[in-house]
């Protein structure tokens, strides 16, 4: 493999690495504020904004840790047959799939822009009682999409690598 590719997979899966470990305690964010609104219900006046940043929360989780994720190989595979098969033969078979992959997280960035756009063109806020302003939380499915983009090329070239029986 030629030394550019090796850099930008190890750039990417430090990249990846490095934020999936950080984020990974957000479900401490999110039992935090869970926890909050349990109280608070019960013994206080109900907190308008516990559910609606417990949701929040959970989408950075989700879609930021996704691409340490796929890093890891613990996305959810069917190994009815793939568990059985040689690493080469997974290897042309991810490499083949994850242009599926890459088709459908390119049309979700599309749509996360022109959101985003939608949303700091209008100041767009949710419908709730809180009424927060959307585009944070709309900033953070770009870059968590296009993080998982640049993971899924990253993956690309690992199988590439794999079928011609080089490491990288």
């Amino acid at each position: 493999m030629p030394e550019a590719l090796r850099l930008y997979v190890r750039s990417v899966d430090a990249l990846n690495q490095g934020i999936g470990r950080i984020v990974m305690y957000g479900v401490f964010v999110m039992a935090a504020i869970l926890l909050w609104s349990s109280i608070s219900k019960t013994f206080f006046l109900p907190s308008l904004w516990t559910l609606e940043m417990a949701q929040f929360a959970m989408v950075a989780y989700y879609v930021l840790g996704g691409p340490y994720s796929i890093q890891l190989g613990s996305n959810v595979r069917m190994d009815l047959f793939y568990g059985d098969w040689s690493p080469k033969k997974k290897a042309w078979f991810d490499a083949f799939t994850v242009f599926l992959l890459m088709f459908y997280l390119g049309v979700l960035l599309y749509g996360a822009v022109e959101s985003t756009l939608y949303s700091f063109q209008y100041n767009e806020r949710s419908p709730t009682a809180w009424r927060p302003v959307l585009w944070p939380i709309k900033v953070t499915m770009c870059v968590g999409f296009t993080l998982m983009l640049l993971q899924a090329l990253s993956e690309f070239i690992k199988d590439i690598a794999r079928i011609r029986g080089e490491e990288i």
